[in-house]
Parts: C-alpha cells; sequence; structure tokens
C-alpha cells in the first residue's frame, strides 16, 4: 500500500501498456510514422490518448476544442469516442505535420466530425467568442505553445460550458517544474498556469501523473 503515486520503472510502464491499452493499428501506425520526426518529443503517450478518450465518453462530450494538433494523434482519440455527429475543432500552424494528421483521420472514418483551423489558435478562440460560442464546447485539449497556456485557459474557460473539462498537457515538464533553478522561459510560462488554476475557484482541479502530466480542470 502507498499513500502516494507509485513510480513506473520500464518494467511496470510495460505492464500498465500491456494490461490496459487498446490500441488500434491505425493508431500504432500513426505513432510509428511520428516516430521518424525531428519533433516526435510533441507526440502524447498512448496511455494518455485513452485516457482522454475515456473522458470524453463519461461527460459525453459533443463538441471539442483542440489547441495544438501536430501529427493528429490525440484528434483521433478524441474523436473516436466521439458521436457520429459530434464536432472537434483543431487548431494548429503546421500543414506540413497535419497533413500526416488528416489521412490517419481519413482512414479511421473520423474526417467529418475534425474541422481543422490553421490559424494562431488564439484568433481561432476570438473569432467564436465573436460568434457567439461562448458556453458551447463540452472540452477543450491545450497541448501547444506554452507562452499562451494562460490566455488560452481564459478563452477556453469561457467558451466550454458550466460543467465541460479543460486539460492541458505537459504540466510537469519532464520535471523541470520543479526545479526551482529551472529559469526556461516555457517552464516559467507553465508554472504560472499551474500557480493560476490553483488559485481559481471557477474550476475544479487535478493535475494527473500520466504522460508528461495532464491537468484536468472542470468548470464550475
Amino acid at each position: 500500500m502507498s499513500n502516494r503515486t507509485i513510480p513506473l520503472d520500464a518494467r511496470l510502464h510495460g505492464y500498465l501498456l500491456e494490461h490496459s491499452l487498446r490500441e488500434s493499428a491505425i493508431k500504432r501506425r500513426l505513432r510509428a510514422v511520428t516516430a521518424s520526426l525531428e519533433q516526435r518529443g510533441m507526440q502524447i503517450a498512448p496511455e494518455q490518448g485513452q485516457f482522454m478518450a475515456l473522458l470524453v465518453e463519461l461527460i459525453g462530450a459533443r463538441r471539442i476544442l483542440e489547441i495544438g494538433t501536430f501529427t493528429g494523434y490525440s484528434a483521433l482519440c478524441m474523436a473516436e469516442a466521439m458521436p457520429a455527429d459530434g464536432t472537434l475543432i483543431c487548431c494548429d500552424l503546421s500543414a506540413e505535420w497535419t497533413d500526416i494528421a488528416r489521412g490517419f483521420w481519413r482512414e479511421a472514418g473520423v474526417a467529418e466530425r475534425i474541422d481543422l483551423r490553421l490559424a494562431p489558435a488564439l484568433e481561432t478562440l476570438d473569432a467564436l467568442l465573436a460568434q457567439g460560442q461562448e458556453g458551447q464546447f463540452d472540452m477543450a485539449f491545450v497541448d501547444a505553445d506554452k507562452g499562451n497556456y494562460t490566455r488560452y485557459f481564459e478563452r477556453c474557460l469561457t467558451l466550454v460550458r458550466p460543467g465541460g473539462l479543460l486539460l492541458f498537457d505537459n504540466t510537469l515538464w519532464d520535471g523541470r517544474v520543479a526545479d526551482p533553478d529551472d529559469r526556461d522561459e516555457d517552464t516559467l510560462a507553465i508554472r504560472a498556469l499551474n500557480d493560476h488554476l490553483l488559485g481559481d475557484q471557477r474550476v475544479s482541479l487535478s493535475l494527473v501523473p500520466i504522460g508528461d502530466g495532464l491537468t484536468l480542470a472542470r468548470k464550475r
């Protein structure tokens, strides 16, 4: 028995995957393609993708925002968990990376659920707000430039309905958030978000040690 989160060495992590991960062949191939890229570290862990899909099912999410799509693994996980008439708006800047995503989305049969918008995410979010979309989304997943995390939080909090869920990736940042000597701009931005969320009574909060740290904030 333990009163703290158990550490995962390679053997235990392997056991976790062998006894819980239900990853389709399409998702495995997408991860393999992504692993060949220089930016492969931006890929979420497969167990995190499955956890996020479960969250989509648990809250019955039909409209989701994703800030930062990369090669589309997280979007694929969430889109597959949505109903057929659901909508996932994906915000990214890279046509190169999202072209990879589009091919796998089509193959998985979920491309019609995904609305990819290639533009700065803040512009997309502000446009949705200008269109009167406040409270019209069930969930938001943020995994993009860390310097804008707090800005993304404020926009997404407005766009998500009461009872909806906001997810923020990389909130443990490979342990660097706990290193007082690390003054990197991204580290400081993630610390700022974590501090902000801790004191924000508009949300219920849990930082889950999965992947590189995934923060769940439920809008009250």
